[in-house]
């Protein structure tokens, strides 16, 4: 095995193991550098991010948070795109863009530095306990471990300022508290959602509403597709997309999102 192979191999187990890698040319990785059992000496603490499973004291670790585009037809088109003609692309947010919104619970959102020009977009997510390279749409179902409700909030203006530039559009979606999520239901309690309705209000009026078997890439697809281009791994979790109708918020209003049988996730702009 060539030492590519060692290095890749290494950081692949660092990460299925939970081992930071610190593998570059001529270094060596955390992996080879640390036997099981060691005291790892760390200058400071980096919290993990974790989601409450639903009907259980258990949380799910976030190792990766993957988002699709344009997901919805009508969506794709408001949003200026062709979804007859464009393949599904995907971007990240980072683990510790994650807000944790209890059921039942009004949870204050702040809204963010920058915009003026704030945006909900309600989703579907799935997260994974089972990894892989090139999974195939037949099996890719076996790698879900639940599902939740989650909001994938944008600054569009920066959003868009930056995609007019063509420069890479981060700073429009990938800043902190700008993926609220409800709990995880395993897949055992809610089964996979092809089908139901999806829906977001702001004060009270219906803002977006669809059905999520009108996804241009179903579930199965986004996760086979992502697979073909990353090695996915457990603790990965994916956005599945937003219906049309995305629009801003502004401090003082409500959001409400549903999708049949998830309980709501509700939050305030402040």
């Amino acid at each position: 095995m060539s030492n590519q192979e060692n290095d890749l191999l290494s950081r692949r187990n660092a990460i299925k193991f939970g081992v930071a890698s610190l593998s570059t040319a001529g270094m060596v990785t955390a992996a080879q550098a640390h036997k099981s059992g060691d005291s790892i000496q760390t200058p400071f603490v980096v919290a993990q991010t974790l989601i409450p499973i639903a009907g259980s004291d258990a949380e799910f670790p976030v190792r990766r948070i993957y988002c699709i585009g344009r997901n919805y037809a009508a969506h794709a088109r408001e949003m200026g795109s062709d979804p007859t003609r464009e393949p599904p692309f995907f971007f990240q947010k980072p683990t510790d863009a994650i807000q944790f919104v209890a059921p039942n619970k009004l949870v204050d959102h702040p809204y963010p530095s920058l915009t003026k020009n704030y945006h909900y977009e309600v989703e579907l997510v799935a997260a994974l306990n089972k990894g892989g390279k090139n999974i195939s749409v037949e099996k890719a179902l076996e790698h879900v471990f639940g599902y939740a409700l989650g909001l994938d909030m944008t600054r569009r203006d920066l959003q868009r300022f930056m995609g007019d530039q063509k420069k890479p559009w981060e700073i429009g979606k990938s800043f902190d508290y700008s993926a609220p999520i409800g709990p995880i239901f395993r897949v055992g309690q809610v089964g996979h959602f092809t089908k139901g309705t999806i829906s977001l209000s702001v004060n009270g009026v219906v803002k977006q509403k669809a059905n999520l078997d009108q996804m241009i890439w179903s579930v199965a697809e986004q996760i086979a597709k992502l697979s073909e281009a990353n090695e996915l791994f457990p603790g990965d979790i994916i956005y599945s997309g937003t219906p049309e109708n995305v629009g801003p918020v502004i401090r003082g209003d409500v959001i409400r999102c549903a999708i049949d049988n998830l309980p709501d996730l509700s939050i305030k702009i402040v």
